[in-house]
Order: structure tokens, then sequence, then C-alpha cells
């Protein structure tokens, strides 16, 4: 079979939402495709950290382990993406790109699902949603 035939096969497009995973991470993204948010936290200067490092962002300590997050958060900024054209970003628009920070701490960047950008402030809570096993975040219900 030759590359013009209309049977070729075709390579897919590369995605661009998700990194790949490696040995270190694999944990974590497999946490995410149960539904869990995983965070790294350090036995020496006891702060949590995201995304996941074999080594401590604060004190460089390598005594660092797995946690469960809450999943809890509150929205520390956004915007609203009317145009990517890198898959399957395309497919999406508008979305929301956002940082949190999670109720462990870390400030972590994620997307909004579910939400009306014409509601959303600083400040608003946030519960974690997992969408094709990438965390993504949307408004808490109200209590």
């Amino acid at each position: 079979m030759d590359a013009t035939s209309s049977d070729a096969i075709r390579t897919p497009s590369p995605r661009y939402d998700r990194p790949e995973p490696d040995a270190f991470t694999r944990p974590y993204w497999e946490a995410a495709a149960e539904g869990r948010l995983l965070l790294r936290r350090c036995g020496s200067c006891g702060r949590a950290h995201h995304y996941p490092r074999e080594f401590c962002p604060h004190c460089w300590s390598e005594d660092v382990t797995w946690e469960r997050a809450t999943g809890r958060a509150t929205l520390y900024t956004w915007s609203v993406v009317h145009r990517n054209d890198l898959p399957p970003f395309g497919d999406r628009v508008p979305y929301l790109p956002a940082v949190v920070d999670l109720a462990e701490g870390p400030r972590m960047m994620t997307e909004l699902v579910s939400a009306d950008p014409e509601t959303l402030r600083a400040g608003l809570e946030l519960e974690a949603a997992f969408r094709e096993g990438v965390p993504v975040f949307r408004p808490a219900p109200a209590h």
C-alpha cells in the first residue's frame, strides 16, 4: 500500500491536553483515571506540592510521599479562550483555563468545566472533577 492510497493508515494527531506519564508520575495519572487527585507532601517541611516532583520544591528534601487531596479548591484566576487550533482544544472552544488554590495549599493550573464565565469570581469554591483521566474543576454546590 502506498502513501497516496485512500486506505493508508493515518497517524493520530498529537494531543496537547495531557502529558505523557512516566514511571514517576504514573501513580498520579492512574489515580486521576480513577477519580482521585494526588499531591506530594514533604516529610521534612510538611508542605504539599503540585505538580508531582521527586523532591520538595520548597526545601529540596527527597522525603516526599503521595497523599490523596480533598478535591476542594478556590478560584485564583481564569481566562476565556475563544480560539485554539491544537487538538483537542479546537473542539472545546470557548473553554476556561484557570489557576486554583487547592485546599492543601498548592496552586494548580487546570480547566473549569460546568461553569458560566459571567458568574466566576476570585475565591469561588470549586471541586475536582475528572475528564478522560485529567483533573478539572467545577463550581462546588452551594451548602
